[in-house]
């Protein structure tokens, strides 16, 4: 295995100074992706990638593509570069970087799979958001006829690339906050298997969030009812995987 971390940012400059200190902390090198972020952050990524330049590397998408656009442009840098694996994990703060050797182990021993984190919250998360997980948590479960995926919308986790690439080169992929949920039924559908992996997050109470209440929610909504869809096309294969596992 051959492992980098990829992290998507969006004006996080803050913050994502000890996200990538964390992760270098653990021997991963990074792929920096600037979702179009504001002049003081690209500084802040500018000055990162020149201090470390064997150990980060920077890719700069000219506009803001959202978190899924921004994670698919790392996800394929990092397969251009020769790595197996790629480690998501996200420039807020929310993630503990030393839970990361966990999740490296749990990829040595399942290469082929994929290693989901599943969220243990503090007291810092917001309850309108931990409420609001569990009706896409139910649409991923009536979506894979699995309960496999306990959370897909936790965005630390370990992909292996190549069949997570060969996916992103041959499906339309949301580009937004619905990647996350997307890539993993999409995947699970193609016979990926899943690992869980209960990780602690917390909600910084300075964090910045980018979730757009009201357009995010009409994209996951539109993504669940496409995949739904898909479902129903893939349902005696899904039902088979079922009978035969």
């Amino acid at each position: 295995m051959k492992v980098c971390a990829v992290i998507p940012v969006y004006n996080h400059g803050e913050a994502v100074g000890a996200v990538v200190g964390g992760v270098r902390a653990q021997g991963l090198p990074c792929v920096l992706v600037d979702d179009g972020s504001e002049p003081g952050c690209a500084a802040v990524l500018v000055a990162l990638a020149e201090g470390d330049r064997s150990g980060i590397e920077l890719v700069r998408l000219p506009e803001n593509q959202g978190k899924g656009g921004a994670m698919m442009a790392g996800l394929r840098a990092a397969k251009e570069r020769g790595f197996s694996h790629a480690l998501q994990i996200d420039a807020d703060g929310q993630h503990d970087t030393s839970d990361i050797p966990r999740f490296l182990h749990l990829a040595e021993q399942s290469p082929e799979k994929l290693i989901c984190g599943t969220p243990v919250y503090d007291a810092s998360v917001p309850k309108g958001r931990l409420y609001g997980r569990y009706a896409t948590h139910i649409w991923v479960w009536i979506n894979t006829l699995s309960f496999t995926i306990r959370d897909s919308m936790c965005g630390f986790r370990v992909y292996p690339l190549e069949p997570t690439v060969q996916l992103l080169d041959t499906v339309k992929l949301g580009k937004r906050m619905d990647f996350d949920v997307e890539v993993l039924v999409r995947l699970f559908w193609r016979g990926m298997g899943i690992v869980n992996n209960p990780t602690p997050v917390r909600y910084p109470s300075d964090g910045i969030s980018h979730f757009d209440v009201l357009w995010d929610n009409v994209r996951i909504s539109r993504m669940h009812a496409r995949l739904f869809l898909g479902m129903l096309v893939r349902l005696p294969l899904l039902l088979w995987r079922k009978v035969t596992a």
